[in-house]
This record gives C-alpha cells, structure tokens and sequence, in this order.
C-alpha cells in the first residue's frame, strides 16, 4: 500500500514591510556595482551598475553615474518594502589596489539621500595573507 505524502508548496513573498536589506557595492576604476539584497543576501532586490547609466565606456568609474546607479537601486528596493541598509564596500582585492574606487562614497552617499537608513558600513575587500601570483611570469609583463 503506497503512502501519499502531501508537499507544501513555498511561494517566494515580497520582504515585510520594514524589513532591513544589505547593499554591497563593489568598486573599482572601471565601474561600481550596487547590489541589493535581503538581509541573509540570498534574495536579489535590485542589482545595477555604473555602466548601465552611461553610454560611454570611459565613465564607468566615475562618481556621477556611480551615484545614479545606488539612486535607481534604492528607489526599487524602497518599493520592495526595504527601509534601511547595511553596506558592504569592496575594492578589487587580491594583488590589485584594495581602495575602493572614486564611486564608492558616492554611491553611499546616494543610498542615505534617497531615504534608506544606513546601519553598519564594513569594508570586505578581500585581502590575502600571503599573497597571490602576480600574472605576467618570472620576467614580467613584456610589452
């Protein structure tokens, strides 16, 4: 005699009114990524990046698109019931520089003026202990 089982079906519902997110910006000097999550950072809210507010491939990098990107970001995600932030800033990492870039103040800046309420602000770039290879071999990068 076989046994049915009855399974549950979860639906994915928005985040509660007044919940609290996580807002990770990775910049670099080629562009600045804000991306906004719920708070245990499984569930996308709203991800753009520099890039996707200009045209021009040069401008990736700089503050003013940096800043219209965590704008647009913040704006969704305060649609999606989100109403404060805590920031993740990271730069490249690694061997290369560990500052973030020139978008990443600006981008924090525009998260708090567009109304979200900004809770802890760490810094993850990742940093090695020894170190990590450099590419270009024993002789360098020939140019």
């Amino acid at each position: 005699m076989a046994i049915k089982r009855k399974t549950k079906k979860y639906e994915i519902r928005p985040p509660k009114e007044g919940a609290w997110g996580i807002a990770y910006i990775l910049s670099t000097k080629n562009n600045t990524i804000v991306h906004i999550t719920d708070i245990t950072g499984s569930e996308t809210i709203a991800r753009y990046s520099a890039g996707m507010m200009t045209d021009k491939d040069r401008e990736g990098g700089s503050p003013f698109p940096a800043m219209l990107a965590a704008k647009k970001a913040a704006e969704e995600a305060m649609a999606r019931g989100i109403i404060g932030v805590h920031i993740k800033v990271r730069g490249k990492g690694g061997h290369f520089k560990k500052a973030p870039g020139a978008g990443a103040q600006p981008a924090i800046r525009a998260l708090a003026r567009a109304g979200l309420k900004i809770g802890i602000i760490e810094d993850v770039t990742p940093i090695p202990h020894d170190t990590t290879k450099r590419p270009g071999g024993r002789r360098g990068r020939r140019v």
